[in-house]
């Protein structure tokens, strides 16, 4: 089992940044990729960003503004997020795609609200 806590969220006005931070526990050595996602009220869920040995890539709406990381020693992602815009508000999820008795898993944290007010 992964379990994720993000951390971070908040109000910030439009231009603005946050950091959103992602700590994982558990069966940490089976993480291959973390993403990041988000959900506006009444819209679906939405991928903002995702790393792993791959690369890194980001939705066309963020890209420029939001960068991704990782630090595997804290085995902790992060979301920094530059130039904020109201359509940026959501609920942001923290999703681990682990590799766990030869199929991949997915698991989720309970998400963090971001606010941007314009």
């Amino acid at each position: 089992q992964v379990q994720l806590v993000e951390s971070g969220g908040g109000w910030v006005q439009a231009g603005g940044s946050l950091g959103l931070s992602c700590a994982a526990s558990g069966s940490t050595s089976s993480i291959n990729g973390i993403g990041w996602y988000r959900q506006a009220p009444g819209k679906q869920r939405e991928l903002v960003a995702t790393i792993s040995s791959s690369g890194k890539q980001y939705a066309d709406s963020v890209k420029g503004r939001f960068t991704i990381s990782r630090d595997n020693a804290k085995n902790t992602a992060y979301l920094q997020m530059n130039s904020l815009k109201p359509e940026d508000t959501a609920i942001y999820y923290c999703n681990a795609e682990a590799w766990r008795s030869g199929v991949f898993k997915y698991y989720w944290g309970q998400g963090t609200q971001v606010t941007v007010s314009s």
